[in-house]
């Protein structure tokens, strides 16, 4: 038995905040911001709204009308920015998805959660005696712990969820390799110190970071699934900003036509990112059944992950 991703959805708020408005906050001009990052506009979170409404509508999204829902057996939100400290943002979203009885938690790995998440989720299938499925979802308000003074971060976030169904899929398909880790000693580059309650990022040692560790699990799960980078249909990426991503591309030798980008219009949803590309990319053009497809990122931590699979 494999276990693959069944369905996606995902959901951002219709808050549009564009670079003018980043600007007046952190002393810059739009045009430093496009041009730094490649993000023209990224959407925030009404004062109302908390990760755990971002996460339903995604689910929703996902799920379609009620009548035509599968048997979910367990919940998993990655997030950084739940909507409280306890209890997890994952029980509010099996609250209002009227789910119960079934096990829901959440899972910090930052930016990458959701691929660890995914993992956690394949991990319960394969041991499951039934073919019940996980709701994956990633889910981050990041508007709401920026430092707006600070114009390289700021201009970096916006807010969003996405979220996936995981479940078994035929034997040729599904998860074939993926590889996840971390390097707590250099936690302390991204983080949000309990004395400011705001967000701070070393920029530089982050965007180094990436560039070494990113490409060595891509190219291990690569070995492991026995295909190689020209092989992928499509690369999710986590979109952190437009001009990392942009030399990744170059750097590893990606054909840009098969990585498909959201940060210029939504930024850096945190562990929303991956999920909410890979929903957009199905919009745009559908994900059609042997598609190989390679998803990878990076987050605080520091922590990394990859994942090669065949879309069923």
């Amino acid at each position: 038995m494999t276990v693959g991703i069944l369905r996606t959805g995902a959901y951002v708020p219709p808050r549009a905040v564009d670079n003018t408005t980043i600007a007046e906050w952190a002393g810059t001009t739009p045009e430093w911001i496009r041009d730094r990052t490649g993000i023209d506009t990224r959407r925030y979170a009404d004062d109302r709204e908390a990760t755990s409404d971002l996460a339903f509508q995604a689910a929703v999204d996902l799920l379609g009308p009620r009548e035509g829902w599968p048997r979910i057996n367990s919940v998993i939100v990655a997030t950084s920015t739940g909507d409280q400290a306890q209890p997890a943002t994952a029980a509010a979203l099996q609250d209002k998805l009227g789910l119960t009885g079934i096990p829901a938690f959440d899972l910090n790995s930052v930016c990458v959660g959701y691929l660890f998440a995914f993992e956690v989720a394949a991990g319960l299938i394969a041991r499951g005696r039934d073919d019940g499925v996980a709701l994956v979802v990633g889910a981050d308000i990041y508007s709401r712990i920026m430092n707006r003074a600070d114009r390289k971060t700021v201009s970096l976030f916006g807010d969003g969820a996405g979220a996936t169904l995981v479940g078994q899929v035929p034997t040729g398909y599904g998860l074939l390799a993926s590889r996840l880790v971390t390097d707590g000693e250099l936690r302390s580059l991204v983080e949000v110190p309990g004395d400011t309650g705001l967000f701070r990022m070393d920029g530089r040692a982050v965007r180094d970071y990436v560039r070494t560790t990113l490409p060595k699990l891509v190219f291990e799960v690569l070995d492991e699934s026995g295909f190689t980078l020209a092989d992928m249909d499509r690369i999710i990426l986590h979109q952190a900003n437009t001009r990392l991503l942009e030399t990744l591309i170059r750097e590893l030798g990606m054909d840009p036509d098969r990585v498909p980008l959201t940060a210029p219009r939504y930024g850096n949803t945190g562990a929303a990112s991956i999920p909410i590309t890979l929903h957009s990319a199905h919009r745009e053009r559908p994900l059609r059944r042997g598609e190989r497809i390679l998803l990878a990122g990076v987050g605080g931590g520091m922590s990394a992950g990859a994942a090669v699979l065949t879309w069923y």
